[in-house]
């Protein structure tokens, strides 16, 4: 079953976090945990995932930290949930029927709306959400801090 678990909310902010907050050098892992409340240790693991499916890319060094892997119009939501999801299935409980109704009826209900809801995910580009997040006029890290250098 779909369900929008601590893992994939972490990642998604995470990914939209360092998309909205895009600057030359990379965003710091310990920035999105001030930003955004994650805990440290599960944002690593999700980081991890992310870059092991090409939507980061990790750069090395004390300056190093993450970047998109491709332009922010390029990774859907939908791609990010399948990410996460496939390595939290074993905390998803599995419900198998074996009614004839269950197996007829439920299940390819269920099925066709996890579908539609997945397709759905999949129309929706972090870049999208960068732009509600601008229309809710949540200021991007690098506008708040003002730069006096002459």
């Amino acid at each position: 079953m779909l369900r929008l678990t601590k893992k994939m909310r972490y990642a998604l902010e995470a990914v939209v976090d360092i998309a909205y907050n895009a600057r030359p050098a990379p965003v710091q892992s310990r920035e999105i945990t001030q930003r955004q409340g994650i805990p440290q240790r599960y944002l690593e693991q999700v980081m991890q995932q992310l870059v092991h499916a090409n939507i980061l890319k990790g750069v090395r060094g004390p300056r190093g930290g993450y970047t998109l892997a491709r332009e922010r119009r390029r990774i859907s939501v939908g791609e990010i949930i399948r990410v996460i999801g496939d390595t939290d299935d074993n905390d998803a409980e599995k419900t198998e029927t074996v009614s004839a109704l269950g197996q007829t009826v439920i299940n390819p209900l269920w099925d066709e709306m996890q579908a539609e809801m997945m397709r759905r995910f999949d129309s929706i580009t972090v870049e999208d959400l960068c732009k509600r997040a601008d229309k809710a006029h949540v200021a991007p890290e690098q506008r708040k801090q003002a730069d006096f250098n002459i």
